[in-house]
């Protein structure tokens, strides 16, 4: 059975955040993000909870408002769970319950948030604006003769796409050991995933250079 994926692929559909333009949602999602960073630096608890908490009802009601499948979005909660669970109890060990409470809510709109726009935005698009976006930089002096926008779209591009493929040798790493009775040993989860993951890369250079796509 196929795992919910990190990162949701576009679905096609006609809601208004389907046909609104790809560079204002990424400009809402990285507005929020830094207010949520913001806030959360300068003024722990009850404010920060609540904009923690009122980021993740937005997320959950976009993701039915443009008809997600639960399954989707529900499933990409459930992958987090354990990343959630360790950076919760670790700021309620260093911190408070508050502050653990936060780092959750905070986390967890804004992955979904996120997914919200790879779920209402096709690919394609995406890169077409993060291109017109990285382009202007082409104009700086000693930064633009080295700046290539549509390699920058295509390693955003990959770097999205390499997360759930990272997470998927993760966890194939951790069952594997789990299979053989190695459950708590390091080593049989570490070393599989970073030899996978290198070749991975590798792979995936191969394949761009074979395509002339980079140097």
């Amino acid at each position: 059975m196929r795992r919910p994926a990190l990162v949701p692929a576009h679905r096609p559909g006609t809601t208004w955040l389907h046909r609104a333009p790809a560079g204002a949602k990424l400009a809402v999602l990285a507005v929020v993000a830094v207010v949520v960073v913001v806030v959360v630096t300068a003024r722990s608890g009850d404010v920060a909870l609540l904009l923690g908490a009122a980021v993740l009802v937005m997320a959950v009601l976009g993701h039915v408002a443009v008809r997600t499948p639960r399954r989707v979005w529900g499933g990409l909660v459930v992958r987090l769970a354990p990343v959630l669970v360790v950076l919760g109890v670790y700021q309620v060990v260093l911190g408070s319950p508050w502050r653990g409470a936060e780092v959750v809510l905070d986390l967890l709109g804004l992955v979904l948030l996120a997914g919200l726009v790879t779920v209402t935005t096709p690919t394609d698009r995406l890169l077409d604006t993060i291109t017109s976006l990285v382009a202007p930089l082409q104009h700086l002096p000693r930064l633009g003769p080295h700046l290539h926008p549509d390699r920058v779209a295509l390693t955003l591009a990959l770097a999205v796409r390499s997360v759930d493929v990272l997470w998927d040798v993760a966890v194939q790493a951790r069952d594997a050991a789990r299979a053989r009775g190695r459950s708590r040993d390091v080593r049989a989860l570490v070393t599989p995933t970073v030899v996978r993951a290198v070749g991975h890369a590798r792979a995936t250079g191969d394949a761009l250079a074979a395509r002339g796509l980079v140097d």
